[in-house]
């Protein structure tokens, strides 16, 4: 049996290593699973590259043994991250077209981002 297309499993508890402490955060509108080293790339925000964010809206930590969830966030839990950079993600072109009517509008998009790396999950 191939342990890659069953759905749920993670190949480190199969080998019998123990499973990272991660959280579930929320910014710019969207969740993000993260553990400690991690880098992503979330919705811009309002700091410089080397500055610390922390993050407050946790809706979920798993130390390696328990599970706490939040209603709807919780309360005691941080989540420290530094900003490595901010960018403008690939260009997206935009195209409106109406037929018989001669409307073409054709124009780009660059959804700008943060660059972060998770340093603390502090619960």
């Amino acid at each position: 049996m191939h342990m890659r297309h069953v759905p749920g499993f993670r190949r480190d508890r199969a080998r019998g290593e123990r499973e990272f402490m991660y959280a579930i955060i929320e910014t710019g509108g969207k969740q993000y699973r993260v553990k400690e080293g991690d880098v992503l790339r979330v919705e811009k925000l309002p700091s410089e590259p080397g500055e610390t964010v922390e993050f407050e809206k946790v809706l979920l930590v798993h130390d390696g043994d328990a599970v706490k969830v939040g209603n709807p966030m919780l309360s005691d839990v941080r989540v420290s991250a530094k900003v490595l950079a901010q960018g403008k993600s690939r260009k997206i072109l935009v195209f409106k077209y109406k037929p018989k009517k001669n409307y073409r509008k054709r124009y780009g998009h660059r959804q700008p981002y943060t660059e972060i790396q998770i340093e603390r999950i502090e619960v």
